[in-house]
């Protein structure tokens, strides 16, 4: 866990309630995939756990959706600093993933698939991205996805955009060696149900601290309770607590 003070280089909507913030500062610590930070507002006891969607040396870029008093709050954020932890949780694992990869996104389960995406592609690999939304409205980082060499589909629940359903209608006629995923529970748990290889999931919990120290995300799995935020947020499939 790092933390520092990080400067506000952009905050931007993407969509109506979804924005993409880029900070700069120094990470002295690689930020893998899957990693998440925790943002330090003002005018908030708890900090705010945010998912990476891309990071070098010096910045960091998040996207997260406006939703409660601390995202909005941070949507109105144009300059500034943020006080920001670091390298929380852990990663997505890229050594399991074969040559052809699916990598299956909801929402705002989307940006954490980013970097993992970037760095399969520089391993070579033929990665297929899935993105599901509710409504064309909501869509973002289709293109990007795309500019980094991925094949990529879409789906929307009402049809308005791409293919017309949950994103397992995009993954049944699929060929892929491993699935990563990241999204909400329901999407999560159809996706398990209708996967034929292992795979990797990333989990929301409610966090207090983010490091570990109060136990409140804790979760049962078949090796043990699990802390979301230390031994998680990623999980693989075998360990999971969910019906066949």
């Amino acid at each position: 866990m790092h933390q520092g003070i990080y400067q506000i280089a952009e905050n931007k909507p993407l969509t109506d309630t979804v924005y993409q913030m880029k900070l700069k500062g120094e990470n002295p610590k690689k930020i893998l995939p899957g990693q998440f930070v925790n943002v330090k507002i003002d005018s908030l006891f708890l900090r705010r756990p945010i998912s990476v969607c891309d990071a070098d040396d010096d910045s960091i870029t998040i996207i997260y959706k406006a939703v409660g008093k601390g995202t909005k709050e941070l949507s109105q954020m144009k300059e500034g600093t943020l006080d920001i932890l670091t390298d929380l949780g852990n990663g997505y694992d890229l050594a399991l993933s074969g040559q052809n990869p699916v990598l299956i996104g909801g929402g705002v389960g989307v940006p954490p698939l980013y970097k993992l995406a970037k760095e399969l592609i520089k391993e070579g690999k033929d990665v297929t991205v899935i993105l599901g939304f509710n409504t064309k409205e909501e869509i973002f980082y289709e293109e990007e996805f795309k500019a980094l060499g991925a094949k990529v589909f879409v789906t929307t629940v009402d049809g308005s955009y791409g293919i017309k359903g949950f994103v397992t209608e995009a993954l049944k006629d699929l060929n892929y060696s491993y699935f990563y995923t990241c999204g909400p529970m329901p999407m999560l748990k159809s996706i398990y149900k209708n996967t034929k290889t292992s795979g990797q999931f990333s989990l929301e919990e409610r966090m207090g601290c983010g490091f570990g120290a109060c136990m409140g995300c804790s979760m049962k799995t078949k090796s043990g309770n699990k802390r979301v935020c230390k031994e998680g947020p990623v999980f693989v499939k075998e360990d999971l607590l969910w019906e066949d």
